[in-house]
């Protein structure tokens, strides 16, 4: 039964890559990487069957999990090298953060929710580790000067213009990716930093994601 289970979960990833693929998603490195990672490890039990559906699921906290394809599409936006450092503000269930740890060099993942830090790290444990990933509970919009500059920064929750702090925290020729904006149509927006700390921005497409909220969640 469990070799059964298991195959059946093979089929869903790879059946899944075929439709990213399909809805034009084309970097192989991260396309392998989707295909490597168990979304069903990182939702709820009672969502398991709809865990590769394209849809976003709710997770602890009140937060979301995004659909594979918001995740799949905002991941190679953001354009990961395998030498990069990168900054992951609000890791929810660690499931983006899997997946960048297996394009980037080290990934430093921040959520304001302890609760949904230590479940994280634990899912990742449970695929072998993630010796690349600092995982820590803080306020995201503040970033992590001591580890930075980094060469990419992704804010998972919506802003309403780029903060500072992280901008700041961006490495000169980095990428900052974030939902722009407030309502249900948000603006995945791509800022760019210059040599000589110029941002230009560019939008990526629109989507859906919860507010970032500033601050350490009080509780969980």
């Amino acid at each position: 039964m469990t070799e059964a289970r298991d195959e059946a979960e093979r089929t869903r990833r790879a059946e899944l890559v075929l439709k990213l693929r399909s809805r034009g998603v084309r970097d192989m490195r991260l396309l392998r990487a989707i295909e490597m990672i168990p979304r069903t490890l990182f939702v709820r039990a009672e969502h398991a069957d709809v865990a590769y559906a394209d849809r976003a699921l709710p997770i602890a906290c009140g937060q979301t999990l995004e659909s594979p394809f918001q995740i799949a599409a905002t991941t190679e936006a953001l354009g990961v090298g395998e030498a990069d450092v990168v900054l992951e503000i609000g890791c929810g269930t660690g499931y983006q953060t899997a997946i960048l740890a297996s394009l980037a060099n080290r990934v430093v993942a921040i959520d304001r929710w302890r609760g949904l830090v230590e479940a994280a790290e634990k899912r990742l444990e449970r695929l072998g580790g993630a010796p690349n990933v600092a995982f820590v509970a803080a306020d995201g919009l503040q970033g992590r000067a001591p580890e930075a500059p980094f060469d990419r920064i992704l804010i998972s929750g919506a802003v309403i213009a780029p903060p500072s702090a992280l901008l700041n925290q961006l490495k000169p020729g980095g990428v900052m990716l974030a939902p722009i904006g407030q309502g249900a149509r948000l603006r995945l927006t791509r800022f760019r930093k210059g040599a000589n700390g110029e941002v230009d921005d560019s939008l990526v497409a629109f989507v859906r994601a919860s507010p970032m909220t500033p601050g350490m969640a009080a509780a969980l």
